[in-house]
């Protein structure tokens, strides 16, 4: 079987029109969210701009401005002056204090600085002020506008106001969605299992189903190091999960599976690193699960920190119902790690056909089973670690932004058809 075959592709007449040409394109990027905050759609904008700018284009960035002491500047600096970054000033979320709400005076600023210049294409990726902004630039100037949809918002609203009635907040987030994905040209959306969430809520923008990437470079890592440092044995089984800390990632039930583990294999060690706000509940629950001794939390970790990580571990577990993609899944195949997933949503789409992975039932004993499955066969832990980058090729950013560079070029002279 063709492995390819199974990742998200751009629609058929990207590839029947005319040729993409090799005229340098001057883009847009749009977000509310970009580094220092650490999550997948910070990597996968990093991962798409460090692509364009290696094929000689010109991108410029409008992100939240997160303060002089997040250490943001790194960041901006990065690619040099070949990136353009625009921090606009921006307020904490009172119930997500990671994230930030671009405040109003310094978008309108923003909007007139921008409107005076020659964009090809606007790509927004979050559909708060980043979305505002695009929409506005697009009425002001006539830009085309393409805008990811990163985010299944209809499952994180009742985590997010609890207060408020469930069913009252995902029919809000589903006619939210509705009106923004139709506001704007032209949408990308990951995997066909969210496209087909969309259809349902009555999106009518043309669609191209295309994956994020990784960047062709993440590779390597150093297991061994990561646990002398961190006074972990050699020896000691460990398996190893890397996400926000967040209700909707589910890592309460990765707690209640170590709790299982740790009744067949004492020893067990699980790695959970990543920030978010319920890194407190998280924490307690551990305590009350007994696992004092066998979990341990880190904050987030810079990139090449963070490949020693994934090394770290004999399996990388993941259980997020919530997913567009999973990007962590694909970085932990390309590292070699072992991967034992729930398959939903977007996280379906990245382990189908995968060979470096298990899919586990989403039940704790099942899922439990997995993982010892793992940790007890030595040869299938290593068939799984040679399948991993084999698989984590299909998602990599250089076999996945020409379709969108395709897509930027033909907003820009007017000819996109739904697919």
């Amino acid at each position: 079987m063709d492995m390819r075959a199974t990742a998200p592709r751009a629609p058929a007449y990207l590839a029947r029109s005319r040729p993409a040409g090799r005229g340098r394109l001057n883009l847009l990027l749009l977000s509310d969210v970009y580094f220092p905050r650490v999550n997948g759609v910070s990597t996968s904008i990093r991962a798409g701009i460090e692509w364009l700018l290696r094929e000689g284009h010109a991108v410029t960035l409008v992100a939240p401005d997160y303060g002089s002491t997040s250490g943001q500047a790194r960041f901006d600096a990065e690619f040099g002056p070949a990136l353009d970054v625009l921090r606009l000033p921006a307020q904490p979320l009172f119930f997500d204090p990671e994230d930030r709400l671009i405040e109003t005076a310094p978008m309108r600023t923003a909007l007139a600085r921008l409107a005076i210049r020659h964009w090809d294409a606007v790509h927004v990726h979050t559909p708060f002020r980043a979305h505002q902004l695009g929409v506005r630039l697009r009425r002001r100037t006539g830009t085309p506008v393409v805008e990811t949809y990163h985010t299944y918002f209809e499952q994180y609203a009742a985590h997010y106001l609890p207060w408020l009635p469930a069913p009252l907040l995902r029919a809000a987030a589903r006619a939210a969605s509705r009106h923004l994905c139709n506001a704007i040209d032209h949408m990308v959306v990951p995997t066909r299992e969210m496209d087909a969430v969309l259809r349902r809520y009555g999106v009518r923008t043309p669609t191209t189903l295309l994956a994020s990437g990784i960047e062709p470079g993440f590779e390597g890592g150093d297991g061994a190091a990561f646990r002398a440092r961190h006074g972990i044995a050699p020896d000691r089984p460990v398996i190893a999960t890397i996400s926000r800390l967040a209700i909707e990632k589910n890592i309460g039930f990765l707690l209640e599976v170590a709790a299982r583990l740790v009744r067949e294999r004492p020893e067990l060690l699980f790695v959970v690193a990543g920030e978010g706000p319920a890194a407190t509940a998280l924490q307690m629950q551990a305590t009350r699960l007994g696992l004092r001794d066998n979990v341990r939390f880190f904050g987030n970790f810079d990139r090449v920190t963070l490949r020693d990580c994934y090394r770290a571990a004999d399996a990388f577990v993941f259980a997020s119902p919530t997913e567009t993609q999973g990007l962590v899944l694909i970085e932990a195949m390309a590292l070699g790690v072992p991967v034992v997933s729930t398959a939903v949503m977007g996280t379906a789409t990245v382990l189908r056909d995968a060979q470096g992975a298990l899919v586990a039932p989403e039940d704790v004993e099942g899922f439990a089973r997995c993982v010892l499955q793992v940790l007890g066969d030595e040869t299938l832990r290593a068939r799984l670690a040679a399948a991993g980058p084999a698989d984590a090729q299909r998602w990599r950013s250089d076999a996945l932004m020409p379709p969108l560079l395709a897509l930027y070029r033909h907003l820009a002279g007017g000819t996109v058809a739904s697919n």
